[in-house]
């Protein structure tokens, strides 16, 4: 060691550092802090802070007088300590707290350590007697350094011991990866030596490898004496150093009792990093080599319950303590405690003996024996406190789930009650180890009560832990009793603040806040608000500041749509048809009074859960709150449908594609679900489809389904459905259709075949009789046309269900002539059909009137015209009659919603084009601008003619395959227009020097590039050989005239090559592009064709299921009879309701319960492929090697244990031998029989049971 430097006695200028050793710490230590700023900011540090200094010369006998004990010289000393004031006693042995006294510290600030970062970290000169608490807070709140989660205090391995290899890679990978992991700090000796050297390493190169963020999460914190500090380069670079002063220079141990304090300080701490900081900081002891010293220093921390984690085989102390414990542990234990002599209880002579041949083989240096020997029993008797950490069978990736053993196994030992455990069990949850979590908490061995798992839940639902979730409801906790109003509210108060669904709700919560300053709410608004304020536990002002359910129900309804009713209006007591405006009102009085709403249990809490892990696009968290819930196929089509139009306003790419996969995810499980269900039973999936939901507020299935664009689950057969026959016979040729068409008296004729009249009352009744086994498996098979035609005729079904038992059902029968006609011109395939035909008519009525009839004024219009006009009116009619006929929603949500289908606005420009060219014609001066209008018109309106194709199964994808190739164009179009920019007006500059006329510019700059690329290149202007003798001239003024300029010839060589390059791209490279994408679109659509085609199918024939019958123009007749059906008669819509079964009672139990099995026997056949699939078992074979293993090394241990107990049997058996031989040849006994021998047939039969 070193010889140390001569120290100063006395306070110092803040911020410097004095004294010849600190003189020689000064050309090493940087202040990263001017010392002007230094004492303006930490000059209240040598107030509080004190650092030792030796003031009594105690001489050291080995040094001849020169040195004191302390490790000093003679001159630094003010007083030589010979004897006491008498002069009666020589004083002989130095002690700190006697012969050395605490001045204010003169050292602290910042070290910069050169290389890689320029990490600065903060050091502190303190008294080995100073209050942990100070120190602690110094380091929190004035130091920056974040509270830990853990703190893992690395002793042994100190001076100039080599580490082993294993024993470094487990501290760089293992230990310094676990506390970046935790949030832990690392507490070591801080020098550069051993342990210290290798971690301060370690922690360097983590620091330079990761990003700053990850960087602060490694906290090492150096322990270091102040006496062996010479100078910068015997210090590592952790975050900080408290280098500990115990009046000594060049002494080990002086920072021991400190460093103890510290950490008994630090394990009665609390943090808040998991929520409500109700955890107290553990603390972990891990012992690296060490040693005899080091015996005393575990049984003290073991006497205070601090657990210890032991690596086995890395040096003498902690190789003397894992073989004592396995030894010890198959070793007779007298509880009796032997005379005169204090140990602790258990220990016979034999082990003592044991330990004290084990405590001489590994430190045959030391003198006190006994001591050592009491040290390590008091050891073995807090084993449950230690973990032996084997680097045969545990590897360093694996080092923080020893340390989160090690924690558990010390509470285990102090308690079974679930209570203790509660801290271990939220460092779980925080360190996310469900696997450590079930093996050692919820084995069985602790009985878990609702209370002990609440916070915990909801730290899992917070930081996003859906194992735990699992884990939490599979062993006591009641999610009914858990999730009220108010903690749905918190869970949504704790969305981050980064997230598009925070951004969401606090657009609504600032609304809700402006509309309460504008009515004279006390509290005042504030839009920056944040949603994570503090859940006041009375109602007060403060309440209204918060989120509330309201926020939530809004961002669904944007989300949604109309889809399903408000969320949560019940709770909040609002009505669902009450306006915005009024809803805030009533929202804001409500949060302003007693809120009892709050208080109340969720009465569809899965699906709340599951509400808001989608809106957080949590995948694996929602899945599972998926599967919890009910109503499987609504669920998962409302997640796609929410997740999809998140990310239609999400910005990050990253985050958008993983809603996008997210959502596709649970279309598939819809489909899948309802696939299940239609296998099991026909009648059921058709009621499924169109059953009203009260957990989703009045939602169902094929309305969910249309609005998420689920094409995958209308790929299913089922979902094509309603029939667009009607009560006809599927198997109809559409030419009856056409001939019945026009020659109405052909329906009472055989010419077409219907479906047997039944009455609706034994329909419904044995529909509904069919739903009343869970399994299914009896019961007539109905389809949804049979299920919707009893919808449409709900009153008359109502009719016969009042009437009396006796009355006849077939009185109330229609007659057959006008029911006949009612299924004929009622079917939606009569309704599509007329459409088609009349607007073939329509078509060519307009193409006549352009082409021969088209009169300009005064003699136009003519009665055809005018007739067009009509027709065109009642087009608009029924346009109106769509917009207005989208759901329940206000004037703009409707119209909103209209325009959003790409044919709705076809029609909408076709009609706007129509008026256009209406209004110019009419007056001369505007006559051909309207023709031109209404030529465009004509244009649109024919290709308005796509959509009806779109039933087609073979011209349906086709449409969709054009529509995206049309996308496709406009890409292509971005690059062909920047070579033609590019080649037109280079081309233009190089053959015309001058022309001014503006057309012929566009003309030869963008138009004739253009058409180059079809073949048409005028080489008489190109080329200047082909170039014909045409009149021409380079008279400026003659150009601005309008005569022709005269092309250039001197660049023409340039112009030829830009040609060829011009071509070449455009002709090879872009249309060879534009060719490749048409070919990849085409491709991608034509895989998933039939998907499409379903798709378009049911829309169109929902479409004109709700039509009218009559088609235009005489559907402006069917409008004057809904017009007073609706507005004078108040009839209501019977259509309004043809997609919207309710179901109630048990009948709806009966359905979700058989829904919910359906969905359990699809997970299971997925969990079963999936356990059966190449991945899960290499996973579990490579679990079964890691057992095999490790059971091996067991064998091996259990083999030594075995030829231990064999040589103590063969020395005991060695020992009677010569007893028993001593005895025979002594006279003290008389043998009354001759000596036992050993019978042959024991020796020669391994099998007896006798030895």
């Amino acid at each position: 060691m070193e010889e140390a430097e001569k120290g100063n006695d006395g306070g110092c200028e803040v911020g410097t550092i004095n004294s010849e050793k600190d003189q020689a710490l000064r050309s090493y230590v940087h202040l990263g802090v001017p010392s002007s700023t230094l004492q303006e900011s930490w000059s209240w540090i040598p107030k509080i802070i004190k650092k030792r200094v030796c003031t009594a010369f105690v001489e050291d006998s080995f040094s001849n007088g020169a040195l004191c004990q302390c490790g000093g010289v003679r001159e630094m000393h003010s007083s030589i300590a010979t004897g006491d004031c008498f002069g009666a006693a020589i004083v002989s042995q130095w002690d700190s707290a006697q012969h050395s006294s605490e001045y204010p510290t003169d050292a602290f600030g910042e070290l910069e350590f050169a290389g890689a970062g320029r990490r600065h970290s903060h050091f502190l000169r303190l008294s080995c007697h100073t209050p942990p608490q100070i120190v602690y807070t110094l380091m929190t709140a004035h130091w920056g350094i974040p509270a830990p989660n853990l703190v893992v205090s690395v002793v042994g391995g100190e001076g100039s011991e080599v580490l082993k290899p294993w024993v470094r890679e487990v501290l760089r990978q293992g230990l310094v990866r676990a506390a970046q992991s935790t949030g832990a700090w690392i507490l070591t000796g801080g020098l550069k030596e051993g342990v210290g050297r290798c971690l301060g390493e370690a922690v360097r190169d983590h620091g330079t490898a990761a990003s700053s963020v990850s960087q602060n999460k490694i906290i090492a914190v150096g322990v270091a004496p102040w006496g062996l500090v010479h100078n910068r380069q015997q210090l590592v670079n952790p975050q900080a150093f408290l280098l500990v002063d115990d009046g000594s220079v060049g002494r080990r141990g002086g920072e021991e009792g400190f460093r103890a304090n510290f950490e008994d300080y630090i394990s009665h701490q609390r943090t808040g990093i998991w929520g409500s900081g109700s955890i107290e900081i553990p603390v972990l002891c891990m012992l690296i080599s060490g040693e005899a010293s080091m015996l005393e220093r575990v049984d003290l921390s073991l006497r205070k319950a601090t657990p210890w984690l032991v690596l086995k085989g890395s040096g003498p102390a902690a190789d003397l303590i894992c073989e004592l414990l396995d030894e010890l542990s198959v070793m007779p234990k007298n509880p009796k405690k032997p005379a005169g002599r204090e140990v602790p209880e258990g220990p016979n002579m034999e082990q003592r003996e044991h330990v004290r041949e084990r405590i001489r083989d590994s430190f045959p240096a030391e003198k006190d024996l006994e001591k050592l020997v009491d040290r390590a029993l008091s050891i073995f008797q807090n084993k449950d406190l230690i973990t032996v950490f084997n680097e045969g069978y545990e590897g360093a990736d694996d080092f923080d789930t020893v340390l989160l053993k090690a924690l558990v196994r010390a509470s285990k030992r102090m308690s079974s009650d679930a209570s203790e455990n509660i801290e271990e069990l939220k460092l779980a949850v925080a360190w996310n180890r469900v696997d450590i979590a079930k093996s050692e908490l919820f084995n069985g061995d602790i009985q878990w009560r609702y209370e002990d798992l609440e916070d915990s839940m909801t730290d899992a639902l917070v930081n996003n832990k859906p194992q735990f979730v699992r884990l939490f409801t599979e062993n006591g906790l009641n999610i009914l009793d858990y999730l009220t109003n108010r903690r749905l509210e918190s869970l949504y108060q704790s969305l981050s603040d980064s997230s598009l669904a925070y951004t969401l709700l606090q657009r609504k919560l600032t609304e809700r806040q402006g509309v309460a300053v504008n009515l004279g709410t006390t509290f005042t608004p504030d839009a920056n608000t944040p949603l994570k304020s503090p859940i006041s536990p009375l109602s007060n002002p403060c309440a209204a500041r918060e989120l509330s359910l309201y926020e939530v129900s809004r961002v669904l309804w944007d989300l949604l749509g109309d889809v399903c009713q408000p969320f949560y209006f019940g709770p909040l007591g609002l009505d669902y048809g009450s306006s915005t405006r009024k809803a805030l009102k009533q929202v804001n009085k409500l949060l302003l009074g007693a809120c009892s709403y709050k208080d109340q249990h969720c009465l569809s809490p899965w699906a709340s859960l599951f509400i808001w892990a989608v809106l957080q696009n949590r995948s694996e968290m929602a899945i599972f709150f998926w599967e919890m819930a009910g109503e499987s196929v609504l669920s998962a089509l409302s997640g796609c449908k929410i997740l999809r139009e998140l990310s239609k306003m999400e910005k990050e790419t990253d985050i958008k594609l993983a809603m996008k996969e997210l959502a596709q995810r649970f279309e598939n499980l819809a489909h899948d679900v309802f696939s299940e269900c239609y296998k099991s039973n026909e009648t059921r999936s058709y009621s499924l489809l169109i059953r009203k939901s009260h957990v989703w507020v009045g939602g169902t299935c094929l309305q969910m389904a249309t609005a998420a664009d689920a094409r995958l689950f209308f790929s299913h057969d089922v979902t094509a459905l309603p029939d667009l026959v009607g009560d006809m016979e599927s198997s109809t040729e559409v030419w009856k259709l056409v001939l019945t068409f026009f020659f109405p008296p052909l329906i009472y004729s055989n010419l077409i075949s219907f479906r047997e009249q039944e009455t609706d009352e034994e329909k419904t009744e044995e529909l509904f009789h069919t739903r009343d086994s869970v399994d299914g498996g009896d019961g007539t098979v109905f389809s949804l046309a049979d299920i919707l035609h009893t919808n449409e005729d709900t009153e008359e079904y109502n009719a016969l269900r009042n009437k009396s038992n006796g009355s006849s059902p077939s009185s109330q029968k229609r007659p057959f002539v006008f029911h006949r006609w009612r299924q004929f011109w009622f079917s939606p395939v009569t309704s599509f059909l007329g459409n088609v035909l009349m607007y073939f008519l329509f078509l060519f009525l307009f193409a006549y009137i352009l082409l021969v009839d088209f009169k300009p004024p005064p003699k136009g219009p003519n009665t055809a015209e005018y007739v067009l006009y009509f027709w065109v009116f009642t087009l608009v009619c029924e346009e109106i009659r769509q917009s207005f006929n989208v759901g329940t929603t206000t004037v703009f949500q409707r119209i909103r919603l209209y325009i959003q289908d790409i044919w709705n606005k076809c029609d909408l420009t076709a009609i706007l084009l129509f008026c256009l060219g209406l209004l110019c014609r009419m007056f001369p001066w505007s006559y051909r601008f309207g023709r031109s209008m209404m030529c465009l018109d004509y244009m649109v309106f024919t290709l308005r003619l796509i959509h009806i194709f779109a039933i087609h199964k073979q011209l349906g994808p086709k449409i969709i395959i054009v529509g995206k190739m049309v996308k496709d164009i406009f890409f292509f179009l971005f690059f062909l227009g920047v070579w033609l920019m590019a080649y037109g007006v280079a081309n233009q500059a190089l053959i015309y020097s001058y022309d001014s006329r503006p057309d012929w510019i566009f003309r030869r700059v963008f138009y004739r590039p253009y058409m180059h690329i079809y073949g048409q290149v005028p080489l008489n202007e190109i080329d200047a050989d082909k170039r014909d003798n045409v009149t021409c001239t380079m008279n400026v003024t003659l150009i601005n005239e309008g005569m022709e300029p005269c092309p250039q010839i001197e660049e023409n060589w340039l112009v030829l090559i830009l040609l060829s390059i011009y071509l070449l791209v455009t002709n090879i490279l872009l249309l060879n592009l534009l060719i490749a994408m048409f070919s990849y679109t085409f491709s991608k659509v034509q895989e998933h064709s039939d998907i499409h085609w379903k798709f378009q199918r049911y829309n169109l024939i929902v479409e004109y299921h709700s039509r009218p019958c009559l088609a235009p123009p005489f559907i402006i007749l069917s409008h004057l009879h809904l017009f007073i059906k609706r507005n004078i008669r108040r009839v209501p819509s019977v259509k309004m309701t043809h997609f919207v079964l309710e179901i109630r009672g048990r009948k709806a139990s009966q359905l979700n319960t058989w829904e919910s099995i359906q969905k359990e026997n699809l997970l299971s056949i997925q969990n079963k492929k999936q356990r059966e699939s190449d991945t899960e078992r290499l996973k579990r074979t490579s679990c079964k090697v890691d057992s095999v293993l490790k059971q091996m090394v067991e064998i091996r241990d259990h083999d030594r244990r075995l030829r231990m107990l064999e040589s103590e049997v063969e020395y005991c058996s060695s020992v009677l031998s010569w007893m028993a031989d001593s005895l025979s040849q002594s006279n003290l006994i008389k043998p009354p029989r001759p000596p036992p021998t050993r019978r042959e047939s024991v020796l020669s039969s391994p099998s007896s049971p006798r030895c």
